[in-house]
């Protein structure tokens, strides 16, 4: 995307399908620089924002909200952004919630309901979109004292944008009422809010508040992913698959047991969201889930792994070749991961399970499986200089090793 929109009459311009008004801006972008997941939240849509608060709020401090909202703005990365517009709504909003919550639900666009949430702008119509997250978050942090009506409001929310971080503190807070409206929810004709009902209450969502409770006991949240797990809607299933997937990090007999339950009549979809919520305890090599999906049989022949080239700078890649050789009189079905043993500062090693292949072998028969693995940087690993082992596993069982040396 190559261009420059200017507003000179301060009516509004469109971007990308979202009207902006009142101001004077100039914006500029090229395709050539990738832009920076922060400016999804732009000073232009905290504007959008604060004048439909001020349509629906006549005596809504628009000045103020944007002030508090924009102040240090472009130094602030995602999350900091959607809290500090959070906030400066905290501080310009009604004290009294339910006012306050009325106003939220009139700045929401109206939809259809047969939306998808990455195709939902905030436009003159109405706000929806990455606006609509700092929504929530007020919900979270000014509603605690009237469950009933904030869990309404993230109803009406989510369907604008997920309200999964924002309704985990009702969670906490009011536990008995919050799982009985989830699971009113979960027969809700909107998948949004039926989504809403397995990735609000997962232990471990990624950047929302980790539910201790539920890492302790999921109990509370098995009926209602068994209410949800064959949902017409994938967007809802593929929810439930990474909820399981996240109890089995902590309780990984819970979700053994019900793969044993649930998978002998599982249709194909179901069949499908169940394979990717053992994908962690196939990693693991849990002999019990292994057992489940036929694939606990010991891998019976000869494996050698060549890792090419011996040594690599951070950067490059390694090429895994991996040459089996069935000795068995059955054919085996086997699920191949491969595991890298990363050097860490102080000379130890961190494993790292990669996926690798699912296959089935011919009684004698002979396979090459090759793989590139790059060694690149990435936010979440930091390499270190030295000599780092692959590990082959077929069906939870280690089948073959190689090395490569990282050079400082």
């Amino acid at each position: 995307m190559v261009g420059a929109i200017q507003s000179a009459n301060g009516r509004g311009v469109a971007i990308d399908g979202t009207t902006l008004f009142d101001t004077q801006l100039t914006i500029q972008w090229t395709a050539d620089v990738p832009e920076p997941f922060k400016l999804l939240l732009s000073p232009e849509l905290v504007r959008c924002a604060g004048l439909h608060f001020s349509k629906v709020l006549p005596t809504f401090a628009r000045r103020r909200f944007e002030s508090l909202a924009l102040d240090g703005f472009d130094g602030l990365e995602m999350k900091a952004r959607a809290m500090q517009i959070a906030s400066a709504l905290q501080a310009t909003l009604p004290a009294d919630f339910p006012t306050a919550a009325a106003a939220i639900e009139a700045t929401l666009m109206p939809i259809k309901g047969d939306e998808t949430l990455k195709d939902l702008r905030a436009s003159d119509r109405g706000l929806a979109g990455w606006i609509v997250w700092s929504l929530g978050e007020f919900v979270a942090r000014q509603g605690l004292e009237h469950p009933d009506r904030a869990l309404a409001c993230l109803h009406a929310i989510t369907q604008r944008f997920s309200a999964e971080f924002a309704i985990r503190p009702f969670i906490l807070a009011h536990p008995q009422r919050s799982f009985e409206t989830l699971a009113r929810w979960a027969s809700d004709p909107s998948p949004h809010v039926r989504r809403l009902v397995s990735e609000g209450s997962r232990p471990r969502l990624p950047w929302g508040i980790v539910l201790k409770p539920l890492v302790a006991d999921p109990a509370p949240s098995l009926p209602l992913l068994a209410a949800l797990q064959d949902d017409t809607s994938d967007y809802v299933r593929r929810s439930v698959a990474n909820h399981l997937n996240d109890i089995a990090k902590d309780h990984p007999g819970v979700v053994a047991a019900w793969l044993e339950e649930h998978l002998p009549t599982a249709s194909s979809n179901r069949r499908a969201l169940l394979r990717h919520a053992s994908r962690t305890l196939i990693k693991r090599g849990d002999r019990r889930v292994l057992a489940v999906w036929g694939i606990d049989a010991p891998f019976k022949g000869n494996a050698n792994l060549i890792v090419d080239p011996p040594q690599i700078v951070l950067g490059q890649s390694v090429q895994l070749r991996l040459n089996l050789h069935s000795t068995a009189k059955t054919p085996l079905t086997l699920s191949i991961d491969y595991i890298v043993h990363h050097v860490r500062a102080d000379g130890s090693s961190s494993p790292k399970v990669f996926k690798g292949w699912t296959l089935q072998l011919a009684p004698g028969e002979h396979r090459e499986l090759i793989r590139q693995h790059p060694v690149r940087p990435i936010t979440t690993r930091r390499y270190y200089a030295g000599m780092h082992r692959i590990d082959i596993q077929a069906n939870g069982s280690v089948i073959a090793s190689g090395l490569f040396e990282l050079l400082g």
